[in-house]
Order: structure tokens, then C-alpha cells, then sequence
């Protein structure tokens, strides 16, 4: 009865239009980037003077980059170990950029600790941390519009590139205004430093299951650089406490001045076996008064947990890379300013007489 009612009183398309909205099909959720189609991923390779040979790394250029004509900030992103440059665009980066107006870059470093190895074993250079902070660094400012300055660059990574991102970070603090890890293996240098005290061998990334494998990393076709081996450094990351020490984020975010120091981020699942060095990486930074991110939710050391917590990350450092861009500095919000003055100058009078 109601409905032939409405119908012999409204307009069939306005009733049409509200059995629409509705109805229990419709798409509630479309703001942001599940609304709208993943950004292009462009896999572009060249030569590494650093590594004397050609890598590869995906480029993730911001909505509206082609008409713009404007220069972006950079955010660099590190994968994890056994994993590859790939890994952010399988966590849903490509999705998350839809809100930010930045370029995303993807380096990819095989299993080497982001570090410059102290010894090679076959004559190759093994220079990682070299072929991000100078080649990749330096080819993506030439070809692409970026903001090629400290204030428009930020490293973040996962597990392996949780360390890549804090020791890279800290050890060029004139690179990075912020610097992140998710679910970062932070004590890899500390843990190799007690080692060689100890008289133990660091070669420990030469894992003979993987390394005996032929398999190709899905997704990789690097000539020499597809296989767990071919991506494993034949050699040694560290020889002394020395070389171990200087890349340590533990002892570096000591000696750096706090005024220089990039913006630091942390996350790490709750139920994650690295969550121990994340919270003891957190506290060294609270005992010394050192500003920084943290986030610790339920999650373990896997993909569902890294697609969630990377839109945060993301979040923040696009906000840290335009508060410094930006340079914009708030005057204190003080609504009863008047009155204050007054009542100073009623003081001041009354102390005259």
C-alpha cells in the first residue's frame, strides 16, 4: 500500500534512485585508494657503478604526475631478506599512493644487509649501501621530478629493510629527513659485532638449503642476479667490530646530533619473533629523548600485517616530508591574548602610581 502510494506521488526516477542507495548491493566504501585502480608500476633497470652491473628497482610515479609539471618528494622503500623489489608493490603500495602526492621508489639489494661488504670472496663489488644512497639515489633525482634535497626524501622498510632503512638513514642523515622499519631485524649489526667478539664466523647468510637451489625469484629476470644464490654476496658483510659498529643503528642514533637526526618511524607486530630488537631500539630512543613513531599492533612477520601498517607509514612520512618542505612554523594559538594584555597594562599602571 505505502509503495503504490509513493509511486502515485513521486517521480518514477526519484524512487528508482532511492531503492538505489538502498539497496544492500551497492559499494559503500570508495574513498581513497579502494576506490580507485592501483597506480602504474614501471620496472626500469640500469647500470650500478657501486655493484658494476645492472639493477633494477620499480618506480610508482603519483597521480596527475605526467600533467603537473611540479617536483615530489621520494620516498624509498627496502624489502626484506629472501624477498626482492617487488615486495612493496604485493602489499599494496601501488593502491595506498592514490593518496599522496609523492613518487615511491623500490630498490632492490639480493641478501646483503644494505651494507658495503668487508670482503668479497669472487672480486665482485659488493657496495649495497653505496648503490642506494649514490646510484639509485642519484638516477632517480636525473630522470625523474623530484625535490633532490634532504627535505624531500624519505627510507622506509621491511624486516631486512627495516635495518636497511635505519642504518642507511643514519649513517647519511644528510640524505633522509625520515627514516622507518617495519618489523626490522635492527640488531643484525649489534648481534654481528658480539659475534666477532666472540670469535664466530658472520658468514651466517649463506644458508646451504637456499643456496643449493636453482630456483628463479618469481617476477625477477636480472641476468646473474635470480637465484637465492646469485643474490647472496659471496663474502663476508663484516670482518671487524669496526665494520659492523658503523652501520649499527644502535650506536648511530647516539652520535648523530639530535638536531641533524632524520624523523624516525617503528612498527612491529605483536607476535613477531624480531619484535624484542624493535622494543629495545624504541627505549634506547625514549631514554635519550630522541622524537620519534611507534605502532604495535596484532600481527605476525608476513604480508596481511606489512599491507596494513604500510599505509601508516606512508601517512607519515609524506606528512614529515611536507612539514619540512613546507618549513611552515604555527604561531601559538592564544584566543585570550587581548585580555592578557590588558590586564598586563592594568598592572603595569597601577605599579607606576
Amino acid at each position: 500500500m505505502i509503495q503504490k502510494l509513493l509511486y502515485s506521488i513521486l517521480p518514477i526516477g526519484f524512487i528508482l534512485l532511492i531503492f538505489a542507495a538502498c539497496s544492500p548491493d551497492r559499494d559503500q566504501y570508495t574513498l581513497g585508494h579502494i576506490g580507485l585502480e592501483p597506480l602504474p608500476v614501471y620496472d626500469v633497470s640500469f647500470f650500478s657503478e657501486s655493484l658494476q652491473r645492472d639493477m633494477h628497482i620499480n618506480i610508482v610515479l603519483p597521480r596527475g604526475y605526467a600533467e603537473s609539471g611540479l617536483s615530489y618528494p621520494v620516498l624509498y622503500l627496502c624489502h626484506g631478506f629472501t624477498s626482492n623489489y617487488h615486495e612493496f608493490v604485493n602489499v599494496g603500495v601501488p593502491q595506498y599512493l592514490n593518496r599522496f602526492d609523492m613518487i615511491v621508489v623500490m630498490v632492490d639489494v639480493g641478501n646483503s644487509l644494505y651494507v658495503n661488504w668487508a670482503q668479497s670472496d669472487d672480486g665482485r663489488p659488493y657496495n649495497f649501501a653505496d648503490h642506494v644512497t649514490k646510484d639509485v639515489i642519484g638516477y632517480v633525482d636525473k630522470n625523474y621530478r623530484t625535490i633532490p634535497e634532504r627535505k624531500g626524501r624519505a627510507i622506509n622498510g621491511i624486516s631486512m629493510g627495516g635495518f636497511g632503512g635505519l642504518s642507511l638513514g643514519l649513517t647519511h642523515p644528510d640524505l633522509f629527513c625520515s627514516i622507518g622499519s617495519h618489523s626490522g631485524g635492527l640488531s643484525a649489526a649489534k648481534d654481528a659485532a658480539a659475534a666477532i667478539r666472540k670469535g664466530e664466523d658472520t658468514r651466517n647468510m649463506n644458508m646451504p638449503f637456499f643456496m643449493n637451489d636453482t630456483t628463479r625469484y618469481l617476477d625477477i629476470d636480472i641476468p646473474g642476479f635470480s637465484t637465492f644464490a646469485e643474490r647472496t654476496p659471496k663474502g663476508k658483510p663484516f670482518v671487524t667490530v669496526e665494520d659492523a659498529e658503523k652501520v649499527d643503528p644502535f650506536k648511530l642514533v647516539l652520535e648523530v646530533p639530535k638536531e641533524k637526526l632524520p624523523h624516525i618511524y617503528l612498527d612491529c607486530g605483536d607476535e613477531d619473533f624480531l619484535i624484542g630488537s624493535t622494543r629495545e631500539f624504541m627505549t634506547l630512543l625514549v631514554e635519550n629523548n630522541i622524537p620519534f613513531h611507534f605502532g604495535q599492533s596484532h600481527g605476525t612477520h608476513e604480508e596481511d600485517y606489512w599491507g596494513r601498517e604500510v599505509s601508516v607509514s606512508m601517512a607519515v612520512q609524506y606528512a614529515v616530508m611536507l612539514r619540512h618542505i613546507w618549513g611552515k612554523e604555527f604561531e601559538p594559538y592564544q584566543p585570550y591574548k587581548h585580555l592578557w594584555e590588558q590586564l598586563t597594562d592594568t598592572t603595569n599602571q597601577a605599579d607606576k602610581k
